[in-house]
């Protein structure tokens, strides 16, 4: 009996009115728009109020990251930027650091024109970029190409080839070169005992330049640890593909493998051009600082150092080195705009 009027009491209990719609828009809170919420009015209070994080200002981002690159900045700005500024005043005037710079305009730069001696740091530099780069990178992707080929020993074979990399360019090493290729020599010694009596290369002009040239070979562990990730990459398929059509070893390392590695080869020879300009401390060690014997040593940036720091001519120091600057710089914009022809990458269409 109770169930039947606790039943009646509900069905005939009066149900709160409707509120009609007026066709108000609302906000995401439910509200009509423009209502205030609290003490808050507009869009601004209904964030606040549906609890909504406000976004942080930007410009206190931006300080924050100013703060923390601000070592960066300041190294780069007194180490980098600054010198490098200065240095491009100098090679306007002339100056020989007991003296104040004497602006002489493009003196410098046209007493280059008529300097022998420039002439020849240019010619024996371009001549080991030109024959030194093309032999350093041939050897890295051989060696590269027989690590790839075996699974045994591949982790120690590769850190005791890319270990000459980390030494090579030290005084040291030079030193132990210079040694090596002197007369009475390991190399001389080899060499008298297939009957080959030349003496040392350190005092023959015509092989300072192999000598050089090996020693950079030496070093090409860290074009080899790059060229082998590249090959890493290489799919199978492809070589199993070319071994269905018939292609031999060279016709699948032509048309398999260069063209797949072509962005690698690019990376590289980019990087060893720009170093092999930079060569010094094994040529300033092996010709004994005055770029002898002959001049076989005298490289660019051995004749900069001498005219800088034995003559005391940094006005004309500073020129050739925006000179060289300059110069790699138009050669890597050169490649950079010639590489479409030849770089292939992943998922292009040529």
């Amino acid at each position: 009996m109770s169930t039947e009027s606790a039943a009646v009491s509900t069905a005939t209990a009066p149900t709160a009115p409707r509120v009609a719609d007026s066709g108000a828009p609302r906000a995401a809170s439910g509200r009509p728009a423009g209502a205030s919420g609290g003490t808050g009015s507009g869009t601004a209070g209904t964030d606040a109020k549906a609890g909504t994080p406000r976004p942080r200002k930007p410009r206190r981002d931006t300080l924050a990251g100013y703060v923390f690159l601000s070592p960066w900045l300041i190294g780069f700005i007194g180490l980098t930027a600054g010198p490098m500024l200065f240095s491009l005043y100098l090679s306007f005037t002339s100056y020989n650091i007991f003296s104040s710079p004497e602006w002489i305009g493009l003196g410098n730069f046209e007493r280059m024109m008529n300097d022998q001696k420039f002439w020849g740091s240019v010619q024996i530099t371009l001549l080991y970029v030109l024959v030194g780069t093309p032999i350093k990178l041939a050897a890295a992707l051989g060696v590269a190409m027989l690590l790839n080929a075996r699974n045994r020993g591949t982790g120690f074979f590769r850190s005791a080839f890319y270990a000459p990399s980390l030494i090579g360019a030290s005084v040291s090493i030079a030193i132990v070169w210079r040694a090596m290729f002197s007369t009475d020599g390991p190399v001389d010694n080899t060499l008298n005992i297939f009957g080959i009596d030349i003496g040392g290369w350190v005092g023959i002009p015509a092989l300072v330049l192999p000598m050089m040239i090996l020693l950079a070979v030496w070093q090409f562990g860290a074009p080899m640890v790059i060229f082998l990730a590249g090959l890493k990459g290489v799919p199978n398929e492809l070589y199993e593909a070319a071994s269905v059509d018939g292609a031999g070893p060279w016709r699948k390392f032509r048309s398999v493998t260069l063209p797949m590695l072509s962005s690698v080869i690019f990376f590289n020879l980019l990087l060893e051009m720009i170093h092999a300009f930079q060569i010094f401390a094994s040529a300033y060690i092996i010709g004994s600082g005055t770029g002898g014997p002959a001049g076989a040593t005298n490289y660019y940036t051995v004749y900069l150092y001498t005219r800088a720091f034995r003559d005391g001519q940094l006005g004309y120091a500073s020129a050739m080195a925006w000179v060289l600057l300059l110069a790699v710089g138009v050669i890597a914009f050169i490649m950079f705009r010639t590489s479409n022809r030849w770089v292939h990458y992943g998922g292009d269409s040529r």
